[in-house]
């Protein structure tokens, strides 16, 4: 252990990128002090990212960020759609899909929905609502070196811009320093996985007239399928500002420096279909598609998130959202952990639930790839596509964890569903539904952040169980009866719900939900149970078995 740190705090987290800045601002919301350190200067620059899927803004929203998100991505907050064609000039326009979210029917399932907020608008939010909570959020720091040992984590980090070294003494340690992980380098950790798939190069232009171009075409992302001068165009403002994803093929030779202003402005224009075109090139930054998930996501008390953890093909944007759920999934345990609620072996649950999720999803954002056509990406003859294998809801928000922090969960269930079904089950995320507390409108997903909540009907003895494990063991637990109006419910349903069928359980059960919204366990209440006997000792060996106190 280094003696006298300059800096001594719970949490150190490596990188403030997308996935870095959502893990502060986690931690942030669990009232755990870190430190952030971040080797460039500020937030991103370069528009990239740019999709958020329900999930990640429920996430967002009940951490109290949705609205400033929202403001900023307000630009394209019309935009809808994939398209794909061989000139934009034509009216041969194919929609690889027109909707993402058509009839609205993602309301059933979520109080939110999907964003389009690219990175360089998103991540200056999170880096001040982490800051406005007492986050400690550097950029223009480095991290020099680390080591470890049983108690926590010794690092060095430099301030960039003074030269200044500084000792940090951690518990814990998350990397969140991208795909090309020194954290992950430093402690050995290989990965599997396809490996390099193909390479772009993203030019940022400036373009008065693609507007008139495009009428009233308002997309996420347009495939040019042109032979010779194919690429993806995407809106930054849909005034003036794109984005060109040009294809790059390294492996024959092509260098970075062949991309030229003239070369970029002319495949611009080709890609278009208007010679012409009024095209002045801003900045350029490759960017590398590829599978790759680590074997293990953590070694000691240093923990990988984000791409450091895995990379994904771009297309459905699983890969940024994969990494801002790994950040939520651990948080809540690292927090449970440094309070003394649960044992230090809980932080095992996060390799055990998130790792096949990653594994799962970067197939299915390789095989969305190969089914979009995506510009410089020549899939294997191999790899199959289409079908619900390659559905985005399903992998995007009905995801589960068959072992883990769970009590009862169906371990022949597949990770990734063909189809959504979210009625309760152990292990997959808790059914949304809307509800009145004293008043206030709320969804049920509202209420699950820094603390286990039971659900249970008026007139059960679970909720009263609950309070008294709650003062017994410490952990942060509340529990809520639903019901009808006049039941003296705690939690009002709407009129046209019924709590009990929304998760699939008789009058007499209840149902524990972790922080991050996932079920932890679920009880028909019932004298046949399985789990049948006092409800408080019930409840006392749950929550030991969850948070790993026996």
């Amino acid at each position: 252990m280094e003696e006298n740190p300059d800096v001594r705090v719970p949490v150190l987290v490596v990188g403030g990128s997308l996935v870095g800045l959502s893990t502060s601002l986690f931690l942030s919301r669990h009232g755990i002090r870190h430190l952030l350190v971040e080797k460039h200067a500020g937030t991103s620059e370069h528009p990239r990212g740019r999709g958020i899927n329900a999930r990640t803004m429920e996430l967002f929203r009940t951490a109290g960020a949705e609205p400033a998100i929202r403001r900023a991505a307000a630009a394209l907050a019309g935009n809808n759609g994939i398209l794909q064609t061989e000139s934009l000039t034509g009216d041969q326009h194919n929609w690889l899909v027109k909707e993402v979210d058509p009839g609205g029917a993602l309301a059933r399932f979520s109080p939110t929905g999907w964003c389009l907020c690219s990175q360089n608008n998103i991540e200056p939010e999170l880096a001040a609502q982490s800051r406005a909570q007492g986050a400690d959020v550097r950029f223009s720091t480095e991290l020099m070196s680390f080591d470890q040992d049983e108690n926590g984590v010794d690092a060095l980090v430099k301030d960039r811009e003074t030269g200044e070294h500084i000792r940090v003494r951690a518990d814990f340690l998350i990397a969140a320093d991208g795909p090309r992980s020194p954290v992950r380098e430093a402690l050995r950790i290989p990965q599997t996985g396809g490996g390099e798939l193909f390479h772009n190069v993203s030019i940022t232009f400036r373009s008065e007239r693609l507007t008139e171009v495009l009428g009233d075409l308002r997309f996420i992302v347009c495939y040019l399928i042109r032979p010779g001068a194919d690429g993806a165009l995407l809106p930054v403002d849909n005034d003036t500002l794109w984005v060109f994803h040009a294809p790059w093929h390294p492996d024959q030779g092509e260098t970075l420096e062949d991309f030229t202003d003239e070369r970029c402005v002319r495949q611009i224009r080709e890609a278009i279909g208007v010679p012409d075109l009024d095209v002045a090139i801003g900045g350029k930054a490759p960017w590398h598609a590829a599978e790759r998930v680590a074997v293990r996501y953590s070694s000691g008390r240093v923990f990988l998130a984000g791409d450091a953890a895995h990379e994904m093909c771009p297309t459905g944007a699983f890969g940024s959202n994969t990494g801002i759920q790994d950040a939520h999934n651990l948080a809540w345990k690292i927090a449970a952990v440094l309070d003394g609620s649960a044992g230090i072996d809980l932080l095992d649950t996060y390799e055990a639930e998130r790792l096949p999720v990653a594994r799962a999803t970067s197939e299915r954002a390789s095989a969305r790839s190969a089914e979009h056509s995506h510009p410089g990406y020549a899939p294997p003859p191999t790899m199959g596509g289409g079908g619900p294998r390659s559905g985005v809801l399903p992998t995007a928000m009905g995801y589960c964890y068959p072992v883990g922090a769970v009590v009862g969960g169906d371990q022949d269930r597949p990770v990734i569903p063909e189809g959504l079904r979210l009625k309760g089950d152990v292990g997959t995320r808790a059914p949304h539904m809307w509800v009145t507390r004293a008043g206030q409108r709320l969804s049920t997903l509202d209420l699950y952040e820094r603390s286990f909540v039971l659900l249970t009907s008026p007139g059960t003895p679970w909720a009263a169980a609950a309070g008294q494990v709650a003062r017994r063991s410490g952990a942060r637990l509340d529990a809520y009866t639903v019901g009808s109006a006049g039941s003296g419910a705690d939690l009002v349903q709407a009129d046209d719900a019924d709590w009990t069928e929304v998760h699939e359980l008789p009058a007499g059960g209840a149902v524990l939900v972790r922080p991050d919204g996932f079920v932890a366990w679920r009880t028909d209440g019932g004298a046949g149970a399985p789990e049948s006997g006092a409800p408080e000792a019930v409840l006392l060996d749950v929550l030991s078995k969850v948070l790993r106190t026996g």
